[in-house]
């Protein structure tokens, strides 16, 4: 018995997260206003694709206020960012408004994006973040970090990434 709850364990990490060089999933899902969005939509630039929990609740709003701060040399970086939950587009609205948030949050009620990511959880998603390459690869995937620092680690992550580009496309 305890073999086979070892392998199951085994075998859910394995499949825990979808791997980096690996085109991300395409999807499309409504933002706070009912636009859709559509992650195809977003080529020729990176894209923070961040799975959270839940709207309002202390770890998601920091995590959320952090991205908020951070906006401007997020985007100067030729990054978008997409957070995205299980809560409505109605819910989504007042997050965004009592916060100032000033990037694009999908309402995902059905789960189906969620799990295309493996970030749903049992009752919530898991807090996950893909870095998505302009090309629309998946290029990093965070599942432990730190909320309150988890803006400038991506940003440091996409500025070593970004000068080499630069360099050999220079050449």
């Amino acid at each position: 018995m305890k073999q086979i709850i070892l392998i199951i364990i085994l075998i859910s990490i394995g499949f825990s997260q979808l791997k980096i060089n690996t085109i991300a999933p395409d999807f499309t899902l409504s933002d706070a206003h009912g636009i859709e969005h559509t992650l195809s939509d977003y080529k020729g630039q990176f894209v923070i694709l961040y799975f959270y929990p839940k709207d309002n609740t202390p770890g998601c709003t920091r995590e959320a206020c952090d991205f908020r701060d951070s906006f401007s040399e997020i985007r100067a970086l030729n990054a978008t960012i997409l957070g995205v939950s299980w809560d409505s587009s109605k819910n989504h609205a007042s997050f965004t408004e009592k916060y100032s948030l000033p990037f694009t949050l999908l309402s995902d009620i059905k789960g189906d994006v969620t799990e295309a990511y493996k970030a749903a959880g049992w009752f919530m998603p898991k807090r996950y973040t893909y870095i998505i390459d302009p090309l629309g690869k998946i290029i990093k995937v965070y599942t432990k970090f730190d909320i309150s620092a988890h803006s400038e680690e991506i940003i440091i992550f996409i500025q070593s990434i970004s000068k080499p580009l630069t360099k050999s496309i220079s050449k």
